[in-house]
């Protein structure tokens, strides 16, 4: 058969002849193809057009007349990521599920996405955090006729703007490092990509804690709004006078009659939403992400039962990568945690020499502002301490839950029957509910597979029992005997403060 036989002719050709010249056409389609063209050739077949011979140009080639293909559906985990539905609810759309965080950083000009949104942050950060506590303070006079603990209330509140502004500067250049380091939110909180390997429940579970967060911090910080600026007002109005330097204002609006004492409070208002914004967001994503955690930990115990019957690689895979993100997530947090941590132990401990030390009256109106800051300070840190302790035990608990699955497992396979109830510990939740998935189990199920091996168990078994750390600070686990020396470590501090003020009354 020739090259230059015509169209026409070729059509009178068997089956047989045709085939033999089947695999050189293909050969030169291929290298000649891009992946749109074959596509298009594709469904050009389904119309029934002839082939053209092999002198013929790569355009002027029509497509074999193969037989159709059997239709099979495309794994979820090989489809583009915006037609895959795991992955709809992780898109970076405006209505996806952080539109809430994002409004929040763009009206407390967090976001540094973009360098007018970080020249922006940068410039409200020395103005509102700086700027703003250091004039206000320099501004605020004692006055007698006014309220005899005047000097006392100004005292108090240059203590409480100390820490509430070191506070900020750690939180914010953490939020910055985040930005500059991962990017955004998404890569931040494993949005993106991590979030459509995991099941249904781990994606509908974390869609409600990411509202939950907001509200979260929404119930922080707008009733201690209400509260600073009660106080502020009474402060501001009742308390002190306000006279700013010369050297801070132009002198020409000195002689004029400006109402310093509204302006100071709109402004002070100002910088503690801003400060205390940027230090309970932070203690917020810290908590959505250990919140994340927690909800791949109850995946693998689902995994964990013996009615799943998942393979013990299976579930080594998924700790893995659980570890993996937890390791980053330790790193990341590590230095804000010893920071904040430092920050409130001084500022909470110098508040308490200074209040204990001044023999004027106490009263809403002079020490209010250390109140509502030692409030704030210790819920959001209080916050990260206790969702890293909650996932830093969840992921040592696993160890009991696994070795109870091997052993169902292993009693199943020598043909005992699981514990009757009696003898099962009514305390033990996790126990009963492993040892009544053995006794469902065993009915339909004689012998483990392959792929769950008494070997790969064990194995599967001492590698959860070496790797079941959680949040680390520096290689110390954040847990309860950690929270406990901490706890001792601060009242000793207490309990010397108070021997000393009374030794100096």
């Amino acid at each position: 058969m020739d090259g230059t036989t015509p169209l026409i002719d070729r059509h009178m050709f068997g089956y047989k002849s045709y085939s033999l010249r089947l695999a050189g056409f293909v050969l030169n389609c291929v290298e000649a193809s891009t992946s749109y063209q074959s596509a298009m050739n594709s469904d050009e077949e389904e119309q029934g057009s002839s082939p053209a011979s092999d002198s013929e140009s790569e355009q002027e080639c029509p497509p074999l007349t193969l037989p159709p293909p059997q239709q099979q559906s495309t794994p979820p985990s090989q489809r583009p990521l915006l037609l895959n539905p795991a992955y709809a609810r992780c898109k970076s759309v405006i209505n996806d599920e952080l539109h809430s965080f994002r409004v929040f950083l763009q009206w407390c000009l967090l976001d540094h996405t973009t360098r007018a949104g970080r020249a922006a942050s940068y410039a409200a950060f020395l103005a509102l955090a700086l700027v703003v506590p250091a004039v206000v303070s320099i501004s605020l006079r004692a006055d007698a006729s006014l309220s005899g603990s005047s000097a006392s209330a100004i005292t108090f509140n240059r203590v409480a703007q100390v820490p509430a502004t070191g506070l900020a500067a750690i939180s914010f250049f953490t939020l910055a490092a985040f930005f500059r380091r991962l990017g955004g939110l998404r890569q931040l909180l494993f949005l993106d990509g991590a979030l459509r390997d995991d099941s249904a429940y781990v994606r509908r579970g974390y869609a409600r804690e990411l509202d939950r967060a907001f509200r979260l911090l929404a119930a922080l910080l707008l009733p201690s709004l209400c509260v600073e600026a009660a106080h502020k007002a009474v402060f501001f109005f009742c308390t002190v006078r306000v006279e700013p330097p010369a050297m801070a204002f132009p002198p020409l609006l000195l002689p004029l009659r400006v109402p310093w004492r509204a302006v100071a409070l709109v402004a002070t208002v100002a910088s503690w939403v801003y400060r205390t914004g940027v230090f309970l967001l932070v203690c917020v994503l810290f908590r959505l992400t250990c919140e994340l955690q927690t909800l791949r930990f109850d995946g693998i115990y689902h995994m964990l039962d013996v009615e799943a019957r998942a393979a013990a690689a299976e579930i080594f895979a998924e700790h893995r990568r659980i570890r993996t993100q937890l390791l980053a997530t330790s790193h990341r947090y590590r230095v804000f945690i010893i920071c904040c941590l430092v920050t409130i132990t001084v500022s909470q401990l110098g508040a308490l020499l200074v209040v204990l030390s001044s023999r004027d009256a106490k009263s809403f109106s002079n020490t209010g502002d250390l109140l509502v800051g030692s409030a704030v300070q210790l819920s959001g840190f209080f916050m990260c301490l206790f969702g890293a302790a909650r996932i830093t035990h969840r992921a040592q608990r696993i160890v009991v839950i696994a070795s109870q699955w091997h052993m169902s497992i292993v009693a199943m396979s020598h043909g005992k029957s699981s514990p009757s109830p009696a003898s099962t510990s009514a305390s033990d939740a996790d126990a009963s509910r492993v040892s009544g998935s053995a006794a469902a189990a065993v009915s339909h199920q004689e012998e483990p597979g392959p792929a769950c091996s008494y070997k790969s168990r064990q194995a599967l078994v001492t590698y959860l029992r070496h790797n079941g750390g959680g949040i680390t600070l520096f290689g110390f686990t954040l847990d309860r005997g950690l929270l406990h020396t901490i706890f001792v470590f601060e009242m000793t501090l207490v309990l010397w403060i108070l021997s000393k003020v009374v030794v100096l009354q």
